[in-house]
């Protein structure tokens, strides 16, 4: 089986991807920008060939890459890049090469938000109001409906990038004045707590796997006002969000693929859709979910690639916990003081790329335990500043 990935240095821990293939007996090809010397051991080691190319946004040579692998090895069977930002690409790689997965005909319902909420009410998930305005009249117009304060985020965008919440005309009058010269969607802002639906499906597009994180707040209160984040696993789903969650799968026909859709829980039992991405949860979610789960999550994706199989069960032995700490903010408890003090409970740690670090934090840390309440200090402690 010839599996193409694409980027497959990005994220770092991503390359368990390609080791997981490699062990099922895949022929793992490899397509990205970095010098293949700079791959780490292990990626390397996995890939039957890597192909660098010197601009992933040059589709010729992209398709110059593809061709090569497909001349060299035979037809290409699967092309993935579990990640958000390459999701596009791979859709049209897929439908140019014929290989099996989301085509371009596909990928905008999992891109566009103003799709996205076509699918939620589809199945029956209420969303916030809004929709895709391109001027000034209009916005008013949809604000005499909800009323402040809203959020501006690009139809198509990568996680929280260039995203405002608006409190007043002013405000809004300032973002029409300014904002980038790409299709906006404006949302009523809803007030909730925020909760993820992740997990896995087969090629029948059957959930094998699902669980659920509870975020202390929105990736977009993390960037733009420089917060600290943290968010842990659930080992027992909040009332009614499975059933919202795989009614979403249902309706985005997701197969083979890991899932991460975004709610807001805005009473107990009542939920509300944010978003759907259509890759795994970022940074280093993969591995909260093997150590909340005793299960490797990669290897489980290559299998069902490889053989649509897997050995998953229903159980969440632990809570995991992730916490990203910024440099900038002055920390009460010192990185050595964290690891002498709860050394027991953190299962890894590490800086964090600086592309992601906006959105999670300059440094990470995995920590878990069965009991939730033993942990939410540690975390309290640990995302602690000191009084300015």
């Amino acid at each position: 089986m010839n599996v193409l990935l694409f980027s497959p240095h990005f994220p770092a821990n991503y390359y368990q991807f390609a080791s997981a293939l490699r062990r099922n007996g895949a022929n793992v090809l490899g397509l990205g920008d970095a010098p293949y010397e700079s791959l780490r051991m292990e990626l390397r080691v996995a890939l039957s060939e890597y192909y660098r190319v010197d601009n992933m946004h040059d589709y010729d040579q992209l398709l110059r890459a593809c061709g090569y692998f497909t001349h060299r090895y035979g037809k290409l069977e699967r092309i993935e890049s579990h990640n958000e930002y390459w999701l596009q690409t791979d859709a049209r790689l897929r439908t140019d090469f014929n290989v099996p997965g989301p085509k371009d005909a596909d990928i905008l319902w999992g891109k566009q938000k103003s799709r996205m909420k076509q699918i939620f009410t589809q199945a029956g998930i209420a969303v916030a109001r809004g929709a895709v305005v391109h001027t000034l009249e209009t916005a008013h117009e949809l604000i005499a409906q909800t009323g402040y304060p809203i959020v501006a985020k690009p139809d198509v965008g990568v996680g929280a990038a260039a995203t405002y919440k608006i409190h007043n005309t002013q405000e809004l009058e300032s973002f029409f004045a300014t904002r980038p010269a790409i299709d906006y969607m404006l949302e009523e802002f809803i007030q909730g707590d925020l909760y993820s639906f992740d997990g896995l499906t087969d090629r029948d597009g059957h959930i094998v796997f699902h669980t659920s994180h509870y975020f202390s707040q929105g990736i977009m209160e993390t960037v733009n006002e420089g917060r600290d984040l943290f968010y842990y696993s659930m080992r027992d789903l909040p009332i009614g969000l499975e059933d919202v969650g795989r009614r979403a799968v249902a309706g985005f026909g997701l197969r083979e693929r890991f899932f991460h859709i975004e709610f807001f829980q805005v009473a107990p039992g009542r939920w509300v859709a944010l978003e759907v991405n259509m890759r795994p949860p970022g940074g280093l979610t993969m591995d909260m979910f093997n150590y909340a789960n005793d299960r490797d999550l990669y290897q489980q994706w290559a299998n069902i690639v490889t053989f649509n199989s897997h050995d998953l069960v229903g159980e969440r032995p632990y809570h995991c916990a992730y916490v990203g700490r910024k440099q900038a903010l002055p920390h009460c408890l010192p990185h050595t003081e964290i690891l002498s003090r709860y050394g027991a409970f953190i299962v890894h740690h590490e800086a964090i790329n600086p592309v992601l670090a906006p959105a999670i934090g300059d440094y990470g840390y995995l920590l878990r335990s069965p009991h939730l309440a033993e942990l939410e200090p540690i975390i309290a402690d640990m995302v602690r500043v000191a009084a300015q």
